[in-house]
Order: structure tokens, then sequence, then C-alpha cells
């Protein structure tokens, strides 16, 4: 009750709300795969699938205290991780684990699959690579230097 009162209590909800919803094996493979520095398109859409399961994702994030705020006149478009995943479950298995071998008939045949554009495929590989730099720079010594990439699901 007295976490509640002192703002604590949506926190206490969100972390509720995470462990009905995240295997706690998975967690721990993809930890594993992040401190090896293998994180693939497979791991990403695994947690986009989990953090959908979780619920609306403005609701999630105006758990957490501040984001609140922060999140005034932000548009979080749910749409976009179906995108994600439609372009992703387009893609072989060699292309989901080694983005890199994606060239520009394989971006055709991946929106043409998904439903989407060759922009929209670019778009998203072009975010994951981002991403992937992100999570090396971590890496280093444990310290982040760098800017975020854009994420699927908010406003452009």
């Amino acid at each position: 009750m007295a976490g509640r009162i002192l703002g604590m209590g949506d926190i206490v909800s969100l972390v509720e709300k995470a462990q009905a919803a995240v295997d706690m094996e998975t967690v721990e493979k993809l930890a594993k795969k992040l401190s090896r520095r293998e994180f693939t398109l497979v791991d990403f859409r695994e947690q986009l699938v989990q953090l959908k399961n979780m619920g609306p994702l403005d609701s999630l994030l105006a758990m957490i205290p501040g984001i609140k705020g922060a999140l005034k006149g932000m548009q979080i478009e749910e749409r976009e991780f179906t995108v994600v995943t439609s372009i992703i479950d387009s893609m072989t298995p060699a292309e989901r684990n080694n983005p890199r071998i994606v060239d520009g008939s394989r971006r055709k045949r991946i929106a043409r699959g998904s439903g989407r554009s060759v922009q929209e495929v670019n778009r998203l590989l072009n975010q994951f690579e981002a991403m992937q730099k992100m999570m090396k720079r971590f890496g280093k010594g444990g310290r982040f230097t760098g800017g975020l990439p854009r994420m699927p699901g908010f406003g452009r």
C-alpha cells in the first residue's frame, strides 16, 4: 500500500505483468546472446511478441514514473509491431540470423512476401543494424556512449 502511495504501485504492476508474460528461460538465453553479441532478428522478433503479449505499449510505458509526461504528444503505433513481425517472418532463417546477406533482390522478395514496401524493409534493417551497433558500444566497458535508434512502435 505504501508503495502505491509513493508512486511505486505502477512499477509493481509493471513488474507483475512482465513476470506473467515473460519466460525466464528465454530471458536467460537472450542475456547470454547479448553478452556474446549474437542478437539476431529472431531474438528481436521474440522480444516484440513478448512485449506485445504484456498489453498495450502506451499503458505499459505510462506505468513507469516520469514517462507519462515524456510521452505526451508522442504517438505509439501498435500496428508497427505487426509490420515488423510480418517483415521478419518473410525472411529465410539464414536472413534472420544474418541480415547482412539481404541484398536488393532479397529485399524485394521480403517486401512482396510481407505485403510491405522495400523502403519499410530497408528501414527495419537499418534500425536493427543501428541497434546492434548500440549494443556493441554498450558492451565495451559496460558504458553506453551513443544515441538511441528510433524503435518500431513510436511515431516517425
